[in-house]
């Protein structure tokens, strides 16, 4: 994205997110989220590409950069997820595109000075972890697509992700939402919550970026040594492989996620799960 740097304005506060979105809209300009979780890489940028593309006119583009608690499991990586703001703040700067950052310090916060649900310290409490009876207790769940697929093995995930979106969309009052579709359940989650329950947003979805040699981009690759990222891509190997046979008029769904599992594991992986739909099959 070919653009003049522009500083984004950072703002941290829910009532002031909710003013500024407002603004815009009465200055007649659409106002587009890009939900992340900091760390950006060139996928998520392609994501601010998307939310201009997406507006028929003037548009505000919105990047939440949020870590999302709810949504990670007591033995996933919620301590160890990767951050580096500073260097989002100048990545977004450099597509002269992002309007606002909006980046708040914790979105189930309840607790104050004065209040029960504050700590002992008398500052704020995330109700997460407040087990004195104002835990946060509403969540939405998108009953049968969060079935399956990722979410035989994160039970708690797309309730957490469907909560902290709708969460996101009633803050910020986008007009329009960009979501990748390297997690595709979880973008058929939102846009059947969005349907659902009547958000007036348009949800974009935009295809994999991927790194030069086929690994999906992806925050936490950071994490990966030189041997696991090798390993890492058997995974794009093995569906390219499977795409090239069904292009060649191989049809036998079973024998090819075998293959595709057998590959998987060869390289060290351990699987969840592997699917697709053979007629419609796509590395994209």
């Amino acid at each position: 994205m070919a653009a003049a740097a522009h500083e984004p304005e950072v703002i941290r506060d829910k009532a002031v997110m909710r003013a500024w979105s407002r603004c815009r809209r009465a200055e007649g300009k659409a106002v587009a989220l890009v939900p992340t979780m900091g760390f950006l890489h060139d996928g998520h940028l392609s994501l601010v590409s998307a939310a201009v593309a997406a507006a028929a006119g003037p548009v505000a583009v919105v990047v939440s950069i949020y870590v999302n608690p709810s949504q990670f499991a007591p033995t996933e990586d919620l301590a160890t997820y990767p951050s580096d703001f500073a260097g989002d703040l100048r990545k977004l700067a450099a597509t002269g595109a992002v309007a606002a950052v909006f980046c708040p310090p914790d979105l189930y916060v309840r607790g104050r000075a004065g209040h029960p649900a504050a700590g002992a310290s008398g500052g704020a409490v995330s109700c997460l972890e407040d087990a004195g009876g104002h835990a946060h207790e509403t969540w939405i769940r998108v009953e049968q697509l969060e079935k399956g697929l990722c979410g035989s093995s994160r039970p708690v995930f797309f309730r957490g992700v469907a909560t902290v979106v709708s969460k996101l969309f009633n803050i910020v009052e986008p007009d329009i939402a960009v979501f990748g579709k390297k997690d595709y359940q979880q973008w058929r989650v939102i846009c059947r919550m969005v349907r659902d329950l009547d958000f007036a947003i348009e949800i974009v979805g935009t295809e994999i970026v991927r790194e030069a040699d086929g690994l999906a981009m992806s925050s936490r690759n950071v994490h990966l040594s030189c041997e696991e990222r090798e390993k890492a891509l058997s995974i794009s190997r093995s569906l390219m492989n499977a795409r090239t046979a069904v292009l060649n008029g191989n049809n036998h769904g079973q024998q090819l996620k075998d293959e595709i599992v057998q590959t998987l594991k060869e390289a060290g992986g351990q699987v969840d799960y592997v699917e697709f739909q053979s007629l419609t099959f796509s590395l994209d």
